[in-house]
């Protein structure tokens, strides 16, 4: 296998496909597994990084390390000179949380002493000044995650929540100590800092991250660290300095990417019609409660765009199931929004049914729709929500994906190796402009 420099391992799929496309919008030929790979399939040649998306964010910390564990020791035994820890650029991990034992694990196991804590992404308003992180400006614990079903943030000192989950220390750098620094190292001003690297303790530090040329700074001053963790802003810039080492693996356009498949691919393509994903419909997926995927939601509805809701009682109790929703949505045309997404007051009356439940039966259903469809010959499936892409993705068993360009940043369409007629969306549910399902459809069209 060709020299891969960065392996990284996400703690939700879409998480993994925000990574992805930011280090292939860095020009770094990229592919993505859903979980680590039983046999490794047969990659392009020009392939420099490599993304495994399990699903962890959630899942009890014990399970969650020893998944994690698993990804990055098969990471290092195929040739990843690097490993990033990716999770969400607002932390989504509770006092109770993954991060902060996963990236312990991986510093004990490893032996590495100290690695960094950064996941801003300001591009998508997610920020880090002064150790804070901010959400479009807004204190994390003070913006619309405070509130969430699964993972509450009730912090937002990146500091306090690492100190919350690990015993290990948390200690802020500024963008004056990276701009500062001697010999390609920073001077971390903190004498606790030093204090602790003097006495072999392990810890962390938490770089400022306000503005988009702060992750170019971030990842020279770290860019030797065998292990570092954050959201995907610091994917991006790993990638830009790797390509400026390497010009000769930036990816032309995106007519290159699509020539450039695999062996494997090509054979598949050659036995079906390349127009096959044109003469296909779009099937778009929402699960996800947060307030930019209802304003998508409701954009695409004032567009007169066809849309059919879920409704979690009806589901539960057997009225509906994901063959009667399918059916529905063949009568309703093509471009159809199946949608499960409720407001925080709708949300409150859904919970009384128990909220594994009810999440679970969901999740199980937008994964049978977006399997039955496909096989139907839907050629394009459009996702919303970390947790719905996730089911999605295990229902429809693919294994691998090769990364194209981003309907939104973080959010990239994607061609199974297995699949190549079949494009991929997937986005978190903060992710995305107010239009995103209709440039999505657009785009996944075009790229057919």
């Amino acid at each position: 296998m060709a020299e891969i420099f960065l392996g990284v391992v996400a703690d939700d799929f879409t998480g993994a496909s925000d990574a992805a496309s930011m280090l292939a919008e860095a020009g770094v030929p990229t592919v993505l597994f859903n979980g680590v790979p039983e046999k490794m399939p047969t990659l392009r040649k020009d392939i420099r990084a490599i993304v495994i998306a399990e699903k962890t964010r959630t899942i009890p910390a014990e399970e969650a390390v020893e998944e994690m564990l698993t990804a990055f020791a098969w990471l290092r035994a195929h040739g990843a000179e690097q490993l990033y820890f990716k999770y969400c650029a607002t932390f989504d991990s509770t006092e109770k949380g993954n991060i902060g034992p996963v990236a312990d694990a991986v510093l004990e196991r490893c032996g590495y002493p100290y690695t960094v804590l950064v996941p801003a992404l300001p591009v998508n308003g997610r920020t880090v000044k002064d150790g804070k992180l901010f959400v479009n400006g807004i204190p994390l614990a003070e913006s619309h995650m405070r509130n969430h079903p699964l993972t509450p943030m009730r912090e937002s000192d990146v500091c306090r929540l690492i100190e919350m989950q690990s015993p290990h220390r948390g200690y802020r750098v500024s963008i004056e100590e990276l701009k500062e620094r001697k010999d390609g190292r920073v001077q971390v001003a903190s004498r606790r800092a030093l204090r602790a690297e003097e006495l072999a303790e392990k810890y962390y530090l938490v770089p400022d991250y306000y503005e988009d040329a702060h992750g170019d700074l971030i990842a020279d001053a770290f860019h030797d660290l065998p292990f570092l963790t954050g959201g995907s802003g610091l994917c991006g810039a790993l990638g830009r300095r790797y390509v400026r080492l390497h010009p000769e693996l930036r990816m032309a356009n995106a007519d290159d990417r699509k020539r450039a498949v695999s062996d494997s691919a090509r054979d598949a393509m050659s036995e079906k019609p390349e127009t096959l994903a044109d003469e296909g419909k779009t099937l778009l997926l929402a699960g996800s409660c947060s307030k930019i995927t209802l304003e998508q939601i409701e954009d695409y509805q004032e567009k007169g765009r066809a849309n059919l809701f879920i409704d979690p009682v009806k589901l539960v109790e057997g009225e509906i199931d994901a063959s009667t929703i399918l059916t529905a949505v063949k009568a309703a045309g093509d471009a159809v929004l199946v949608y499960s997404s409720q407001k925080p007051e709708e949300m409150r009356k859904t919970q009384t049914l128990g909220l594994e439940k009810v999440s679970a039966q969901l999740e199980s259903t937008m994964g049978a729709l977006a399997r039955t469809a496909v096989e139907a010959g839907y050629t394009r499936i459009i996702s919303a929500g970390g947790e719905t892409s996730g089911a999605v993705t295990k229902a429809l068993g693919y294994t691998a994906f090769y990364i194209g360009k981003s309907v939104a940043p973080g959010v990239p369409i994607m061609t199974p190796v297995e699949n190549p007629t079949l494009r991929i969306v997937l986005k978190s549910g903060g992710f995305g402009q107010k239009d995103f399902f209709e440039r999505a459809v657009k785009m996944t069209e075009a790229e057919g």
